[in-house]
C-alpha cells in the first residue's frame, strides 16, 4: 500500500513539473512575441487607472480611452469626482455601458478612498477590494500597473488561455490565478496577465482562434480548435489599430 502511495506521489510531482516547464515554455514564446506589452488604458495616475479600470467591465478599453478625457476634465481628482453629480457623472460615462452601476461606483469609491485611505489609491489588494464595483481582477490591474507590485489579472481572455494552455482546468477567476501564479514567478505575473490577454485579443480568439497564425502552434495543447491555414489563419489576427 505504501508503495503505492509513493508511486501516486511521484506521478503527481512528475506531473506538476511537466506543467511548470510546458508553462515556462509557452510563456519564454510570449515574451518574444509581445516584449513592450502595457496596460491598454489611458491613464496619468493610479487614481486614473482605477477609475478606467471600472469603466472597463463589459466594455473596450478603445471605447474607455474615448470616454475618460472628458470625464478627467470635468472630474480629475478624487474630491471633485466624490462630490460629482451622479446624472452628469452618469451620462459622461454612458457609452461604456451599465452606466448607473458604474457611475455610482466611482464615486462610491472616491467616496471612500476619501474618508477610509487620505485621499490616497491603497497600494493593498486586501484594501482595493473594499472599495465599490472593485474586485480581485480590477486591483490586480491598479496594483501591477499603478504601483509595480506583481498580481494576475484573470479577465476572459487569461481565463480562456489558461484552460486551453492547460494550466487550469477551473471557470472561477480567484481559482485560475493561484493555479496559474504556482507555474509562472511572481515577478512575472502583472507581464504575464497583459501578454495573455493581448495575445486573446490578437490570435486566440474566443470562437474562432487563429491556430495557422499563432506562435504557440508547436506547443499548444489546443492547437486546431480555430482555423489552421496560415493564409486563412492571417486575417483572423487583430492589430494594434484595432485597440486603440
Amino acid at each position: 500500500m505504501r508503495l503505492i502511495f509513493e508511486r501516486n506521489l511521484w506521478q503527481v510531482k512528475a506531473s506538476i513539473v511537466r506543467k511548470k516547464l510546458r508553462a515556462k515554455a509557452i510563456y519564454k514564446i510570449l515574451t518574444k512575441a509581445y516584449p513592450n506589452v502595457r496596460c491598454e488604458l489611458d491613464y496619468k495616475n493610479p487614481y486614473q487607472l482605477l477609475v478606467a479600470t471600472v469603466l472597463s467591465a463589459q466594455c473596450t478599453d478603445k471605447r474607455v480611452n474615448q470616454t475618460t478625457p472628458a470625464l478627467f476634465k470635468r472630474y480629475g481628482s478624487v474630491k471633485k469626482m466624490a462630490a460629482a453629480d451622479l446624472k452628469e457623472l452618469e451620462q459622461l460615462v454612458k457609452s461604456t455601458g451599465f452606466f448607473r452601476a458604474k457611475a455610482r461606483n466611482i464615486k462610491a469609491l472616491s467616496q471612500k478612498i476619501l474618508t477610509d485611505f487620505s485621499g490616497q489609491v491603497p497600494d493593498e489588494l486586501e484594501k482595493l477590494i473594499t472599495l465599490p464595483g472593485v474586485g480581485r481582477k480590477t486591483a490586480n490591474v491598479v496594483l501591477g500597473h499603478g504601483f509595480s507590485i506583481p498580481g494576475i489579472t484573470v479577465d476572459t481572455h487569461f481565463g480562456r488561455l489558461s484552460r486551453r494552455f492547460g494550466w487550469s482546468d477551473k471557470k472561477d477567476p480567484v481559482k485560475v490565478e493561484f493555479e496559474v501564479g504556482e507555474l509562472i514567478a511572481q515577478k512575472e505575473w502583472t507581464n504575464l496577465s497583459q501578454r495573455l490577454i493581448w495575445h486573446g485579443r490578437r490570435v486566440c480568439h474566443s470562437r474562432k482562434p487563429a491556430c495557422g497564425a499563432c506562435v504557440l502552434a508547436k506547443l499548444c495543447p489546443s492547437y486546431g480548435l480555430g482555423e489552421v491555414d496560415k493564409i486563412r489563419a492571417s486575417r483572423l489576427v487583430k492589430v494594434e489599430a484595432d485597440f486603440r
